[in-house]
């Protein structure tokens, strides 16, 4: 059983702390619980000063939920352009929309209600309900169960459902009555700002004088966590695909399915190499163009690679990709085999999957980082 005894001196220290040296964040300018949810998914797995200025700029575009509920989803990727995950905008736009319709564009503050908007997990709804609300929920992350771990020596794997569960019943212990907003931020800052994953600030943590952890020299060890497993590698093989004739001076690109990795964003063609035919990375320059001709033509897409660009990677949390990156030219002659013929003469027409872009486009489509350096590369040459 983790140490208790120190409670209300955790909460108070915490709350002086927290009023003195908080940050001035925009979300916490207000209790707009609107613009908290918002900067909520933002910092997921998000630096707060990365967030700050695509969340201005997101508010900037889509002040309301009614706003957000309304606009192309195109839109509200291409605002969301840099943050990555977009799985999150998408289901934050999707939750907009469930707002309006059942709750009239308002934010419920209830529990049943938060949690089930698309998106919403226990920490978001946690978060959102105490610090918009002041209500006292509870708001475990990644900081949270850090800090907890440390002052109340909870030696527990914190990546198991029991411990998070744990440590959810006991910040409900923890909360002053009528100070549920600000204990929950409080908590958060310290866990960001102090209490650090490597190299915790002791010295300075306003809860130092009975942290558990400090005492048994454990601050370093905990929490304990296992390893996740690191992602899989995927090598692949990209096409800048430059056109010809009418589309001369412009590129090639295409929109992902609209579910899936990366759904609904634009991207520039590219093949996976499959690792079980061919071990990672062994491909000459030779053979990769080959490989990368054949597997499009395939696709219907029909180019002739002309030379190696650049190498580069990209890591998502399960897969890492391994990309070359090769410009080709579009083929005009005609291409032999039914599918192949029918598919280059759709996409010269401008299917819907397909466009044909100059640089000056790239301000309407929204693409993964990964494409934007490809293309900012490109376009700079």
């Amino acid at each position: 059983m983790y140490n208790t005894e120190h409670k209300p001196y955790f909460s108070e220290e915490l709350l002086r702390w927290y009023e003195i040296n908080k940050r001035d964040l925009p979300w916490r300018r207000h209790r707009d619980p609107y613009y908290i949810w918002v900067s909520e998914i933002m910092l997921q797995q998000t630096r707060v000063d990365t967030v700050i200025p695509y969340f201005h700029r997101f508010i900037e575009h889509f002040p309301t939920i009614q706003a957000l509920a309304d606009a192309p989803e195109d839109d509200v990727l291409k605002c969301w352009e840099g943050l990555g995950y977009y799985s999150r905008a998408r289901n934050l736009q999707a939750a907009a929309r469930q707002v309006t319709e059942l709750y009239e564009g308002v934010m419920p503050s209830g529990k049943e209600e938060v949690s089930g908007l698309k998106g919403i997990g226990p920490y978001t709804s946690g978060a959102i309900r105490s610090i918009a609300f002041n209500i006292p929920a509870a708001a475990v992350d990644g900081n949270v169960m850090r800090v907890l771990s440390r002052f109340f020596l909870i030696e527990e794997d914190i990546m198991k459902v029991k411990t998070r569960t744990k440590m959810e019943d006991l910040v409900l212990t923890l909360v002053p009555e009528g100070r549920a907003s600000d204990f929950t931020q409080g908590l958060m800052e310290l866990g960001a700002l102090i209490c650090t994953p490597k190299s915790p600030k002791c010295l300075v943590c306003p809860v130092m004088e009975h942290c558990s952890a400090r005492l048994e020299g454990k601050e370093e060890s905990l929490p304990i966590k296992t390893k996740a497993k690191p992602p899989r590698r995927e090598d692949r093989l990209t096409a800048i695909v430059e056109g010809t004739g009418v589309h001369a001076g412009k590129i090639l690109i295409r929109k992902r399915p609209s579910t899936g990795l990366l759904a609904g964003m634009w991207e520039l063609p590219h093949v996976l190499v499959d690792s079980g035919e061919v071990p990672p990375g062994s491909l000459s320059e030779s053979e990769a163009m080959n490989h990368l001709s054949e597997a499009l033509l395939i696709e219907g897409v029909p180019v002739t690679p002309n030379s190696y660009v650049m190498n580069t990677e990209h890591i998502f949390s399960h897969i890492h990709w391994h990309m070359g990156v090769y410009r080709c030219t579009w083929q005009d002659a005609p291409i032999t085999g039914l599918q192949a013929a029918e598919s280059a003469a759709a996409y010269e027409t401008g299917i819907e999957h397909f466009r044909w872009i100059e640089v000056e486009d790239m301000e309407r489509y929204a693409f993964p980082n990964v494409f934007i350096r490809i293309l900012n590369a490109y376009f700079s040459l």
